[in-house]
């Protein structure tokens, strides 16, 4: 019998499912996104109004100065009608010269007539400006909001609309491209065919042609639905709109049900130009859309999203100082753990996947950094957005070897052999479960020194002087140290290891060597080497390490290293 779940108690019978849209020929499913959309940042706006504390001046010009650096070219900048702070701001941003000549301002309007003379008025000299007025048209804001009717609402979009082309022929003369957006606000929960209704009343006023486009912004003001049906709506929408070649559709989620990003793709995919939204996601409630994810998930699929996010922490400090809010350690693309592997498997996957991705392109013979990337568990090269391989291995209880030995390696050239990998992340293991917490490079290499590389055992080779006799038998005398006694030794065998052990025998030490290996630890005059043993001691099974200038020193101290851990 498998687990049975129970009634959770919880009124759930008080909501509905959401319906969902006639679409039986969608075509959306079979869609690829190939090519970024247009972008609208509402950081200044939709981002600002939900903050605890919204921006002040300066602060809005940090935040409007990082997107335009970042490559956006439409930014919602205010809501100029209703505050002085916020038709502050627009102008100082016209009169400081501070837009650049391909970046388009927008502003936001409610449709009544002396908030939209005011808004109209914010814009006066912008070179380039859009004005954004919207209208709740769902049936419970009919009803239940404002009280009106069908023909009611869609007046208040049709008026606002003229008030909207009045005012800018009135004060915009100069403006050399003015433009226009209209939303439907809470579209998400409006009638399809009253939100075209609408739509069209409005483009009939304000007639969109060669030259003229209407931006029709649709909403999904509360994320009620899933993605897939929100997709639907967008794709009935783009089929069903007139004039669709001077239209463009935008979509502007946000993250009710945590699927804003799921639902702004799908709705590209379903035919929508353009998504608007906010860095990390920020605004009311659960927050707009994130425009972080979405560009670096059209990276991460070899699509150019055409912003740079190259320096991800530096886009992330500006936001958070800005917003006076942090952004959450496991935010996709931006948070300080997402590039970060614990788990033991996970960091080994991770290794072994760099070091074949290094193996691979020399073979190519191309740089690693022009090599196609593909590493397990990192979906991006975390170099690209700025990070660093040091923040992508880290060492808590939940690791393994792969990690330890990642960390040795990158930190002090260290290259592990995979059995002595396994037994140092016990000890490290121990320690962990001790202390708890994260381990940082340099306790993992403090364990290491002492477990390995300590000079304070009870056995170490002070010097030696090693020969190769003629008939290839290797000899070596040496000057090693028994319980603080310096004894001098001699011993034969095939190399200085089997020589040195032979040696150690005088002075009762019998060991006996399993496997060895070595490598140098850098290049040059100065470079150093690691030896690293494996070696039976007493009927047990020992690794020992020595680090030195020269390797003969170093596998002999690599056995002194393993003898004294038999009799630590």
């Amino acid at each position: 019998m498998v687990p049975q779940q129970q009634n959770s108690g919880m009124p759930f019978q008080r909501y509905q499912p959401f319906p969902p849209v006639n679409l039986p020929d969608r075509t959306w499913p079979d869609a690829t996104i190939t090519q970024a959309p247009r972008w609208l940042s509402t950081d200044l706006r939709d981002g600002n109004q939900a903050l605890i504390e919204p921006m002040d001046g300066q602060r809005k010009h940090e935040i409007f100065d990082l997107l335009v650096r970042m490559g956006y070219k439409e930014i919602e900048v205010g809501f100029p009608a209703a505050s002085q702070t916020d038709f502050d701001f627009v102008r100082s941003l016209i009169e400081g010269d501070r837009i650049p000549d391909d970046v388009q301002i927008s502003v936001l309007t409610q449709a009544r007539e002396e908030l939209i003379e005011r808004t109209v008025q914010s814009l006066v000299g912008a070179k380039r400006a859009t004005v954004h007025l919207y209208n709740a048209t769902a049936p419970e804001f009919r009803r239940v909001v404002f009280n009106v009717d069908r023909d009611q609402c869609k007046g208040i979009a049709v008026e606002g609309t003229r008030h909207v082309l009045k005012f800018a022929e009135q004060y915009l003369g100069d403006t050399e491209y003015f433009g226009y957006e209209y939303s439907p606000e809470i579209f998400i929960d409006t009638e399809l065919d009253f939100v075209v209704e609408v739509c069209e009343a409005v483009m009939d006023v304000y007639q969109p042609g060669p030259g003229r486009e209407i931006i029709l912004n649709l909403p999904a003001t509360v994320e009620r639905a899933t993605p897939n049906v929100y997709a639907d709506q967008i794709e009935w929408m783009s089929r069903t709109l007139s004039r669709r070649e001077y239209v463009c559709v935008s979509v502007h989620p946000h993250n009710d049900r945590g699927t804003g990003v799921a639902s702004a793709e799908l709705a590209v995919m379903a035919g929508a130009d353009r998504v608007e939204g906010c860095l990390f996601g920020h605004g009311e409630r659960t927050g707009n859309v994130c425009l972080v994810t979405l560009g670096m998930n059209l990276y991460s699929q070899g699509v150019d999203p055409q912003i740079d996010f190259s320096d991800i922490d530096e886009i992330r400090r500006i936001v958070e100082h800005c917003t006076q809010l942090p952004v959450a350690p496991r935010h996709p693309y931006g948070g300080d753990l997402v590039y970060t592997a614990f788990s033991g498997s996970h960091q080994d996957a991770i290794k072994k996947g760099l070091v074949a991705l290094e193996k691979d392109a020399a073979a190519a013979g191309v740089p690693v950094a022009e090599y196609p990337w593909k590493v397990p568990y990192l979906p991006i090269d975390p170099k690209e957005v700025g990070r660093n391989y040091e923040a992508v291995i880290r060492v808590n209880s939940q690791s393994g070897k792969g990690g330890v030995s990642y960390i040795l390696q990158r930190d002090h050239a260290v290259d592990l052999p995979r059995r002595l990998q396994i037994e140092f992340s016990r000890v490290v293991q121990e320690f962990t479960d001790v202390e708890g917490g994260e381990f940082n490079g340099a306790r993992i290499w403090e364990i290491f020194s002492d477990t390995y590389l300590a000079d304070n055992g009870p056995l170490g080779v002070v010097a030696h002087r090693s020969q190769t006799a003629t008939d290839g038998e290797y000899r070596i005398s040496a000057d090693v140290k028994v319980r603080g006694e310096i004894r001098e030794v001699s011993g034969t065998g095939n190399g200085p290891i089997s020589a040195f052990v032979d040696a150690l025998s005088a002075v009762g030490v019998q060991v006996r060597v399993v496997d060895y290996s070595e490598h140098a630890m850098s290049a040059g005059g100065d470079a150093r080497a690691a030896a690293y043993v494996e070696a039976e001691v007493d009927g047990q099974t020992f690794w020992g390490v020595g680090i030195n200038s020269s390797i003969t020193t170093a596998s002999l101290k690599a056995v002194c290293s393993a003898v004294n851990r038999a009799h630590h």
